[in-house]
């Protein structure tokens, strides 16, 4: 577990050819050597400039010399994170170091995306914040600065010594729901919500991390989209079939199956293959009707569509969830993106209200240290606290009652194992 702010591509890759054309479909940049150049009026090198200059205005870089690392926390394809030191403020900071001087041009491109889908989101309690950017005049090294987070959430379920509580759940997605909204409010789909991408601090504090895959999107103006993005276990059914229009619903499907991933434990969708994750969909949230087939003309609809039609068994699969929990999650699980609504449809709703919230001063859960497996956490134990109290006497009949780039086919084989491993544990 820890702070790992690596992009999605850094975590895992999908067949090449898969790869490619995913990023031929959202982007092109031309090949080629990252060769130091001289940098422009604002102090920033003209190769950047190129790829993620509206990004980078009004800002100035950082100096290398601002910061002393302390440990290497993590390591990709294209970035490796390490746990720093402010030396001016001694406040501790995470720091990415993005390969751009390998000739990598699709490494480029994740890290403009990224740049620019977090200064479009701009401040928020939930979604991981971007304090600057470092640029090495030595080593012609770029580095993206973050604040520092102890946990992620993938980690904190992977480990043996943590079961979360009902009350832990509320609080969790309340503050995913909360980030999520601020998101599409701005114009910007995550497009890879997974528990791994979501940080948390030793105060509770969640936040939304890694936009790596984001993209910017305005309902009023569709544009076409790469369907290659998402974990295949979080993937949306209409990006399976093929879809290069869509909006929210992704990443509202992605937050049901996570819903249901902390209440049962382990991942609820684990499929291997892309048709073997629509066999899974179709079976646990039935398949789409005929009037969604006609209507949604998917690429795949006729190589995937089933002989026979599923009836939808959420209820019947997750019985033993607190009734609330299992309308939210149909929810957002519904075949249909039409249905799910909106991140701030689940917030706003009464009756979906979560009324949980983070204090330092409440009853506490004491977590693990860290992995040795670029994972980070607290240096003692017993100061890596998460609290929740509720706020309001409505929180026992709210919604959680307490009884553009491709991405892999499947998780990684360690994130695999460490699920494989806790789900074993709850089995049993």
């Amino acid at each position: 577990m820890g702070c790992v702010l690596s992009t999605a591509a850094d975590r895992r890759r999908g067949p090449s050819a898969s790869a490619a054309a995913g990023a031929a479909a959202d982007r092109r940049l031309s090949p080629g050597t990252l060769r130091p150049s001289p940098a422009d009026a604002g102090g920033w090198p003209a190769w950047l400039v190129a790829v993620a200059g509206d990004a980078l205005r009004g800002w100035a870089p950082r100096r290398a010399d601002s910061f002393q690392k302390l440990a290497k926390i993590g390591t990709g394809t294209y970035s490796n994170v390490y746990k720093a030191r402010e030396v001016g403020s001694g406040r501790v900071v995470a720091l990415k170091k993005v390969r751009c001087e390998a000739a990598e041009a699709e490494s480029v491109r994740f890290m403009a995306r990224e740049i620019a889908a977090l200064r479009r989101v701009g401040s928020h309690p939930n979604v991981v914040r971007l304090e600057g950017i470092v640029v090495s005049r030595v080593s012609h090294s770029l580095y993206l600065v973050f604040e520092y987070m102890e946990h992620d959430l993938a980690g904190l379920a992977a480990t043996p010594a943590v079961a979360f509580s009902e009350p832990q759940v509320k609080c969790y997605m309340r503050q995913l729901l909360s980030g999520m909204a601020h998101c599409h409010a701005r114009g910007v789909l995550h497009r890879d919500v997974k528990c791994s991408n979501l940080l948390l601090n030793n105060e509770g504090v969640l936040k939304i991390a890694d936009f790596g895959l984001a993209a910017t999107f305005d309902p009023r103006r569709p544009r076409p989209m790469t369907s290659r993005v998402v974990t295949l276990w979080y993937r949306a059914p209409e990006l399976l079939l093929g879809a290069t229009h869509y909006g929210v619903g992704v990443d509202l499907w992605s937050a049901g199956c996570i819903l249901a991933e902390l209440l049962a434990g382990k991942p609820i969708l684990p499929g291997r293959t892309e048709v073997e994750q629509l066999h899974r969909i179709f079976k646990l949230c039935g398949s789409p009707s005929e009037k969604y087939w006609k209507k949604s003309k998917l690429p795949h609809a006729t190589i995937v569509k089933p002989q026979q039609p599923y009836k939808c068994c959420i209820a019947e699969t997750f019985k033993d969830f607190p009734q609330s929990s299992i309308s939210l999650i149909k929810k957002l699980l519904s075949i249909d993106p039409s249905e799910r609504g909106t991140a701030a449809d689940a917030l706003n709703c009464e009756r979906h209200r979560l009324m949980a919230r983070v204090s330092a001063a409440s009853k506490s859960e004491k977590f693990p240290p860290p992995h040795q497996d670029g994972a980070v956490g607290s240096d003692d134990p017993y100061k890596a606290r998460l609290s929740f109290i509720a706020v309001d006497r409505s929180f026992a009949s709210s919604i959680f009652q307490t009884k553009e780039e491709p991405v892999g086919l499947s998780p990684t084989s360690s994130e695999s194992a460490s699920r494989k491993s806790h789900a074993a544990r709850k089995s049993a």
